[in-house]
């Protein structure tokens, strides 16, 4: 397969990775939490970190592995960081040149690179300027152009947006994605942001702990999330149990069939599993209603839950639950003054069977 194909193990003390990532061309973003190794696990296919194991091909040519470990300036790799590290003393044009010159360009060919690349960024018209002299998004724009100035095989971008502001990151992140569609290698974009990674990557891999949990289309992700994080960072509920079948099917939660904590009713049996067999159950938020007292519903689930806590985001709110089952629920601001939602509360909570979306573990 064309792209990148890799096999790392490093082991800095806080964390150890492990990770095995086939990537083709196109753009793959690396999500988990901090500290789960995503930075690590890009240094070392930069040759800046030093691996315990290392197995490292892009297009087909070996980097690490087989009694082969190139240097990091030997490796075709572009490298972007949370903070561009421009040279402050030279013009965004001669930052982009420096690249290609460190390469053997010729000063007036590189010159002519940069500046294709600066404006093919947007940057056209600020090519005599220095870092100090332009905005966080347009220096985060340059240190992109001069890692794409050396026509690298595989471009690592370490959290690119995450220094910039709401408005300068929105800006930013649609000009990276119109770069990107031109790219032709391997792009491997870490972030923890979840609007990043469905707006910029064709794929994502999460990394949780310093190892892989889950790979796939943002498509499938969304569709059949693997671990509480991925499904939290996609916006969804995911519970997991034991799979029972008496009088219609159901997942018996944090138990066993006898004596299970709690229980989620199904509408049909989920595809590719058997009774007794541990499935996933997601559950989108939306489709979790909430009373104040005991309802007359046709759901076929219902619990009395405590709130734990409430996030408000524009005219939405989030209500974490906890009891027999474990739920956020998203409600109007206008349900949550009408219920009274507060830390403490105790509140009915409603999903139909129908909203529930169950497959194997």
């Amino acid at each position: 397969m064309s792209g990148l194909r890799a096999d790392l193990r490093v082991d800095r003390g806080e964390v150890v990775v492990e990770a095995r990532i086939d990537a083709p061309p196109g753009v793959t973003a690396l999500l988990g939490p901090n500290g789960s190794g995503k930075t690590t696990l890009l240094l070392a296919l930069a040759g800046l970190l030093r691996a315990e194991r290392a197995i490292v091909e892009v297009d087909g040519r070996t980097w690490a592995g087989d009694g082969v470990d190139l240097t990091p300036e030997r490796r075709s790799v572009g490298l972007v960081l949370a903070d561009p590290v421009l040279f402050g003393h030279l013009s965004l044009l001669d930052n982009v040149a420096f690249g290609p010159r460190s390469r053997g360009v010729p000063r007036r060919a590189a010159r002519d690179r940069a500046r294709e690349e600066l404006e093919r960024v947007g940057l056209g018209d600020l090519l005599r300027r220095r870092p100090a002299q332009v905005s966080s998004g347009q220096a985060q724009r340059a240190a992109l152009a001069r890692a794409l100035a050396t026509d690298p095989d595989l471009l690592l971008l370490d959290e690119p947006l995450s220094a910039l502001d709401p408005q300068t990151r929105s800006r930013t992140r649609a000009d990276l994605a119109t770069r990107l569609r031109d790219y032709p290698g391997v792009t491997l974009l870490t972030t923890h942001d979840p609007l990043d990674a469905l707006t910029l990557a064709d794929r994502l891999l999460f990394l949780e702990a310093g190892r892989i949990t889950q790979t796939g289309t943002p498509a499938e992700v969304v569709a059949r999330p693997r671990t509480a994080y991925v499904a939290s960072l996609v916006g969804l509920n995911l519970l997991t149990g034991t799979l029972v079948h008496e009088d219609g099917w159901s997942v018996a939660l944090g138990g066993d069939s006898q004596r299970p904590a709690g229980h989620l009713v199904l509408a049909e049996a989920p595809q590719g599993a058997a009774a007794g067999e541990q499935v996933w159950a997601s559950v989108n938020p939306a489709a979790v209603a909430l009373f104040s007292e005991r309802p007359q519903t046709s759901a076929r689930n219902l619990w009395l839950l405590r709130v734990e806590s409430v996030t408000v985001t524009g005219q939405r709110a989030r209500v974490h639950l906890t009891g027999d089952v474990d739920l956020v629920a998203e409600v109007t601001l206008g349900a949550v003054a009408a219920l009274d939602v507060q830390r403490g509360r105790e509140l009915w909570a409603a999903v139909k069977a129908t909203e529930i979306h169950a497959y194997p573990a």
